[in-house]
């Protein structure tokens, strides 16, 4: 009889220690999964944070590069009112700043230079609508 009630008992302890194991393992892949989910949540926002600076960087570089374009071709047409290379630079560098009311008066002074040039008189013309 003792023995009948040994085994009982032991089959008892034998199916708490697995429902225990069970509930560890899931414990533990739960676990698991949510520091995988944390940890791959920090670096996709720290990734997408870099990304959105970096093209804020580059919007502002570009910006930057296209003034000192600007400053650059203002100086030579004052030392040379006429330079054409500086007057279409110079109109180029405006319209690629969507500064269309800036770029018409060195346009107006490439027309004048170059009445036959028609691309010259398309971009005044395009510019003066933007205006």
């Amino acid at each position: 009889m003792e023995s009948t009630q040994k085994k009982s008992s032991d089959s008892r302890v034998h199916k708490g220690d697995r429902i225990k194991q069970i509930f560890a393992l899931v414990s533990m892949v739960g676990f698991a999964g949510s520091a995988i989910f944390g940890i791959v949540s920090l670096f996709s926002s720290g990734l997408s944070s870099q990304h959105q600076q970096k093209q804020a960087t580059a919007a502002v570089s570009q910006e930057s590069l296209l003034a000192a374009q600007e400053r650059g071709y203002e100086t030579v047409l004052r030392r040379e009112p006429q330079n054409r290379t500086a007057l279409e630079g110079l109109a180029n560098v405006r319209l690629g700043m969507n500064n269309a009311k800036g770029a018409i008066e060195p346009l107006e002074k490439l027309v004048k230079l170059n009445p036959d040039r028609a691309d010259y008189q398309a971009l005044l013309a395009q510019a003066k609508g933007k205006k």
